[in-house]
């Protein structure tokens, strides 16, 4: 099924859905599947290898170990998660400056071995093809902890991105920047995809429907393009104008919705946001508007810093700068603006100040709110384009204009129902 075909789903069966009436395959039937056809990246996990290769010699180490779950998916392109409620996954993955290793208890050592490397039976494996020559260590489960059995078979010194006896400490996310040409032909699929479920379910949304309906439908449609959700937020208008995080309730919509998810797939982080308004207040348009033109100038800022080596301090405050230009010098204040995603929801959050290097190419995810209003979608950011990630072709846009540069960008207009 094609993404157009998922926007014209029957909306009876989104509020199935949300009641936990519909069965899952009349929602896969519904949704479709996604595409199949594995990227070539072998080019891409060689760079990530130079970049380990330097860590190592920068900081005198002989292994570095990975075992939080994004971190994991970024080197191996495979995933390492049972229970999704911890951060660190049930096996970890070494590198020494020529071979990987796993080390993983005899419990989970089948499904790491036959379905997340061999592709025996994970759906994720397509994304990816296989790792060359990998080296599995095996520790009963009842005998050790993963970070114990991790320091019986590193070479020392090494590091860890969890608590591994005897190892430093390893903060992975500068090496995950900037995305390589696999992270970024994987986001492309993932972001499409993630859109698609998010607009499927807000074309069928009417005013008399919950925030937990449109959220329970949501996670339905995420889950059949096999895309976690740790962020699923739905206001309507009322609770919208008073919340920038607004988790769902039992509530109509009324006036308008607005909608935020976070999909996560094999470590990368897609964030799209969308509004549709039913009879919504005369302020709501404006407002959208200036979150959209916040969004542009941070974008524009953004590709302009990767070009001349700036930080993400700059880029905050040419937004700062927006929000003056808009008449609202202080509005910044009540909602973080958002900053560079990849293999975290945000790999960094733009503050005053901050001295982070901006790079490219990469994802950001700027999150601009104007009091009941907000623009927020994925885009890949190179030296010589802007390209909005979560989009599907088929939503109403405009083409924003910066508030500091002579530049637009096209993002996400206000989907209006009854007009």
């Amino acid at each position: 099924m094609t993404l157009q075909e998922t926007l014209d789903i029957d909306r009876r069966t989104y509020l199935k859905m949300a009641s936990g009436a519909a069965s899952i395959p009349a929602l896969s039937s519904a949704v479709g599947a996604r595409s199949d056809g594995a990227s070539n990246v072998t080019q891409s996990r060689q760079e990530k290898f130079d970049r380990l290769d330097a860590y190592l010699d920068e900081n005198g180490l002989e292994a570095v170990w990975l075992a939080d779950s994004d971190s994991y998916a970024w080197l191996t392109g495979r995933s390492n998660i049972i229970d999704r409620s911890s951060s660190t996954g049930v096996a970890a993955v070494g590198y020494d400056g020529s071979d990987l290793t796993i080390v993983v208890d005899n419990d989970e050592r089948a499904l790491v071995r036959e379905e997340r490397f061999e592709g025996g039976g994970s759906d994720d494996c397509h994304l990816t093809p296989a790792l060359p020559d990998v080296t599995i260590e095996t520790f009963p489960w009842y005998a050790n902890s993963l970070g114990d059995a991790v320091a019986e078979h590193s070479p020392t010194p090494a590091a860890a991105d969890f608590d591994v006896p005897g190892l430093e400490s390893l903060t992975a996310s500068p090496l995950r920047q900037p995305l390589t040409a696999g992270d970024i032909e994987r986001y492309r699929t993932l972001s499409a995809e993630t859109a698609a479920a998010v607009e499927g379910v807000c074309r069928n949304t009417e005013s008399d429907d919950t925030e937990q309906q449109v959220a329970n439908a949501l996670e339905c449609a995420l889950d059949q393009y096999g895309i976690d959700h740790p962020v699923v937020l739905v206001a309507g208008g009322e609770r919208a104008r008073k919340y920038r995080h607004p988790v769902p309730r039992d509530i109509e919509l009324g006036e308008y919705v607005v909608v935020s998810v976070v999909g996560r797939r094999l470590g990368e982080y897609a964030s799209c946001t969308r509004t549709v308004a039913f009879d919504p207040p005369e302020w709501l348009e404006k407002r959208h508007r200036i979150a959209t033109r916040i969004d542009a100038t941070a974008l524009v800022s953004t590709q302009a810093a990767a070009q001349s080596d700036r930080t993400a301090g700059d880029v905050f405050r040419a937004i700062q700068a927006g929000y003056g230009e808009a008449g609202l010098p202080t509005e910044w204040q009540e909602h973080h603006q958002g900053g560079a995603a990849g293999y975290a929801s945000r790999e960094w959050v733009a503050t005053p100040g901050l001295q982070t290097s901006v790079t490219a190419p990469m994802a950001y995810a700027w999150n601009p709110t104007v009091k009941g209003a907000k623009s927020e979608g994925t885009v890949l950011v190179t030296d010589g384009a802007i390209e909005p990630l979560t989009t599907t072709g088929e939503w109403p846009t405009l083409d924003a204009a910066s508030y500091v540069d002579d530049a637009t960008v096209t993002r996400p207009d206000v989907l209006y129902k009854n007009s």
